[in-house]
């Protein structure tokens, strides 16, 4: 039985590089710059990565056919509103959630996620030279509580 469970986890282990980025950049400005100076072609994803009724992460993704590779641009934050009853002093205004999507690194704006291989410090040197940009790194995924939340 201890075996095979182990099997189980090894298949739906998947291996990918992960970088943070910080930024004041709108997505689609980010999507832009990232794709000019990496040469990608991240598009918005036809539906965004959800987890419950209310929360939903907007990504970009591109499928590199020529080199096999991944590549996916996600929101690292949904802001969830809500309304009602509730001991607040004021009941009628809405209270709103800030939901990362990778806890442990609620600072990154976005989550750059790819292949192993391909995120390199020259990869995270052209990230960071994107105006607007203030800082990006790469994220240990070996342990990292969150990783679920990335496997779609």
């Amino acid at each position: 039985m201890g075996s095979s469970m182990r099997i189980l986890e090894d298949f739906y282990e998947e291996d990918f590089a992960l970088a943070g980025i910080h930024t004041s950049l709108e997505d689609f400005t980010l999507v832009y710059s990232l794709n000019k100076i990496l040469k990608l072609r991240l598009r918005r994803a036809v539906s965004d990565l959800s987890f419950s009724s209310n929360i939903f992460y907007p990504y970009f993704e591109w499928k590199d056919e020529l080199y096999d590779r991944s590549w996916s641009l996600l929101t690292n934050s949904c802001i969830t509103e809500q309304r009602g009853p509730s001991g607040d002093l004021f009941p009628e205004e809405p209270s709103f959630t800030n939901n990362a999507l990778v806890p442990e690194h609620k600072g990154a704006n976005f989550l750059l996620k790819t292949e192993e291989d391909v995120l390199n410090s020259e990869v995270i040197s052209r990230i960071k030279s994107i105006p607007g940009v203030i800082t990006a790194y790469v994220i240990e995924t070996v342990n990292l509580k969150s990783k679920t939340n990335l496997i779609f």
